[in-house]
């Protein structure tokens, strides 16, 4: 009996640790959650952290349960050395995936990309920037319509 009972008091604290793991650390200066849209309302200093990855803004909405999150004004995304800003973000927490507007900068060492928009896939390791293109590599720089750029491998597509 007492085997029993550690064994489901293991299990229940191991399913437990993998929801906590899981849980955003959301800070903002004023913080609501609306029950109608199920939605957080952040405003003011915005800081979300979704495991490793990082998202500030002025405001943003966020959905705990899809880790959806829609920011605006002066964003940032990091993870590592990847360090996106622009001035609006939606990331699709489930899908590892996130659209940045406005202004889109991409910056790491020996590298800067700025453009219109970005789009870029955690999983793929790869960023889509689109519209007025610029590029500064170890001291060149050029310009593009589009660019596909693999963060992990530092190169590009």
């Amino acid at each position: 009996m007492k085997y029993k009972t550690l064994v489901i008091t293991l299990v229940v604290l191991i399913f437990l640790t993998g929801i906590a793991a899981a849980k955003p650390v959301i800070t903002a200066d004023r913080t609501y959650f609306d029950v109608n849209t199920g939605l957080y309302v952040l405003n003011g200093n915005v800081y979300i952290e979704v495991g490793k990855r990082v998202i500030t803004a002025s405001q943003a909405k966020v959905n705990p349960v899809t880790l959806e999150v829609w920011g605006a004004g002066g964003i940032s995304v990091t993870q590592g050395d990847i360090y996106f800003t622009g001035d609006s973000v939606y990331v699709y927490g489930t899908k590892d995936r996130a659209k940045i507007d406005g202004g889109v900068n991409l910056s790491r060492t020996n590298l800067s990309i700025s453009a219109d928009s970005a789009e870029f896939n955690w999983r793929t390791k790869v960023a889509n920037f689109s519209g007025n293109v610029n590029v500064v590599q170890d001291g060149n720089s050029w310009s593009a319509d589009s660019v596909s750029y693999n963060v992990e491998l530092n190169t590009f597509l």
